[in-house]
């Protein structure tokens, strides 16, 4: 017992070992060539790294929902939930949605819009949550002032759909498409093919910028950053959630090994695709961490950047504003 014991701890050092010797390769092949970037765990050129997020897209757009609610054990519908709440968006918020091809932000959007005008009820199968209306808290711990109205907002919907919802994959969108015409939603929602680093909208069109596990997919993620607040308006909030570093080294561990051992297998089983969940689990692990995370925001010209841990940090949600430039208005 105390030899197969043995055996299988020098099994995991092994694959433990081999998994930092490759990643340490690829970070010195990124560094000596600028023209590089990785992919998962390998070094590609940067102009085919945009091609094979979309094959890994592509080949997952049917059963990404279902590999969601497998792999995180329905925990991602908590984690979306709470990114609605931090937002607290009405039927005056201007939405962006980027990466978010099948539409589980959007339609938490609206379903926490129409919450927020009194007309509870579930949209495009995702059920309200509990929202919490205390905004002269949620403005102490974000460090601003509270708003202050001087009369009651009109939150009558307005004809034209808030919420755009933005990626660069066809297939994804497609799928989006299907689930908010099984609702009956279709109508509410604006579905736009575009790139996070050079995206076709205007300058300052939305009041709200969200991407959830997407940012980490991009090429240049400082040049997502910067459209990101260029199409904000001055006051807008950037919102992200993306899987983020667990700081525990015990939950690590675990987490790693489910990560790495589980997934890919469940991949194969549950979408017949092995290697998209394999880029899955390593493009995580080549993210920044919080901090940098938050450092990149704030040198895109971000203010009150601020992120929050979600179960361990395997999740994180990012926070920033498009600051008012007060000096160009006196």
């Amino acid at each position: 017992m105390q030899c197969s014991f043995r055996v299988v701890k020098s099994s995991w050092m092994a694959v433990w070992l081999q998994r930092q010797l490759t990643l340490a390769h690829a970070k010195r092949c990124c560094s000596q060539n600028a023209s590089s970037t990785h992919f998962g765990y390998s070094t590609v050129k940067e102009e085919e790294k945009a091609g094979k997020v979309h094959e890994v897209f592509s080949s997952v757009a049917a059963k990404y929902d279902l590999m969601n609610d497998a792999m995180s054990f329905g925990t991602h519908r908590l984690w979306k939930d709470t990114l609605m709440r931090r937002l607290r968006p009405s039927h005056r918020t201007k939405l962006l949605d980027v990466a978010g091809g099948t539409g589980d932000v959007a339609f938490r959007y609206l379903t926490h819009a129409d919450l927020s005008a009194g007309e509870a009820g579930e949209v495009g199968g995702v059920e309200p949550a509990a929202v919490d209306v205390d905004l002269e808290a949620e403005a102490a711990r974000l460090g601003v002032a509270p708003i202050e109205l001087d009369e009651p907002v009109d939150v009558t919907p307005p004809s034209d759909p808030t919420v755009v919802v933005c990626d660069i994959n066809a297939d994804m969108l497609e799928e989006g498409r299907r689930r908010a015409r099984e609702a009956g939603i279709e109508h509410r929602l604006r579905w736009v093919e575009g790139d996070a680093e050079r995206l076709p909208f205007e300058d300052g069109e939305f009041d709200a910028y969200t991407i959830a596990f997407g940012i980490r997919n991009v090429t240049h993620i400082d040049r997502a950053l910067a459209e990101a607040y260029r199409v904000l308006r001055p006051g807008g909030r950037f919102l992200c959630l993306e899987f983020s570093h667990v700081p525990n080294p015990l939950i690590r561990w675990a987490y790693d090994q489910y990560s790495f051992q589980v997934i890919p297998p469940m991949g194969t089983v549950l979408a017949g695709d092995w290697k998209s969940y394999q880029y899955l689990v390593e493009s995580i692990r080549r993210f920044p961490a919080q901090e940098e995370f938050a450092q990149m925001i704030r040198s895109a010209g971000f203010g009150h950047v601020t992120y929050e841990n979600l179960t361990f940090g395997v999740v994180a949600i990012h926070s920033g504003f498009k600051m008012p430039n007060w000096s160009a208005k006196r």
